[in-house]
């Protein structure tokens, strides 16, 4: 089983948070991540994940326009998205920089494609996702293996 971990940086702190994402996703045994650039990702990727784990920096207090292109771009793949798992997670430069309506947009879009949406597990934050300030430190790093880790694992228990 598969999930993609898809994210968009431009300066590589959402890449980070990103690869700490992709590190628990692979401490799930059966699970593998396929962690991939918004530049990078392909409908077959999309097809191929049983759950996706979609971040992006703060724009104006959504995503960023490259990751809503893939999601629009991919609007062909959608009915055959649904049932799968999606999470989300953002990076900004301030405490009120909008991370959390960031993570809004992505799941707002994950629910369009009939995906079943997961939070953050309660020893992380327990809210829409993991987010984080400028680079990630020790915590945002170690509650994105957190966020990893459950996502893997529910995708494991409803599709495996």
């Amino acid at each position: 089983m598969q999930v993609l971990v898809l994210y968009y940086s431009k300066g590589g702190n959402t890449r980070g948070l990103a690869e700490a994402i992709a590190k628990g996703v692979n401490e799930v045994e059966g699970i593998t991540a396929l962690l991939k650039k918004t530049d990078e990702v392909t409908p077959d990727d999309f097809l191929a994940s049983d759950g996706i784990i979609a971040g992006s920096p703060v724009y104006f207090g959504t995503m960023a326009a490259e990751l809503k292109k893939v999601m629009d771009d991919f609007i062909g793949v959608r009915r055959q998205m649904e049932g799968k798992i999606g999470a989300a997670f953002a990076t900004s430069g301030d405490a009120s920089g909008g991370k959390e309506t960031t993570m809004m947009s992505i799941i707002q879009a994950f629910l369009i494609y009939g995906m079943i949406i997961v939070g953050d597990p309660m020893s992380a934050t327990g809210h829409y996702g993991t987010a984080c300030i400028g680079a990630p430190d020790k915590k945002a790093v170690a509650n994105g293996v957190k966020l990893g880790r459950r996502v893997a694992e529910i995708t494991k228990m409803l599709r495996g």
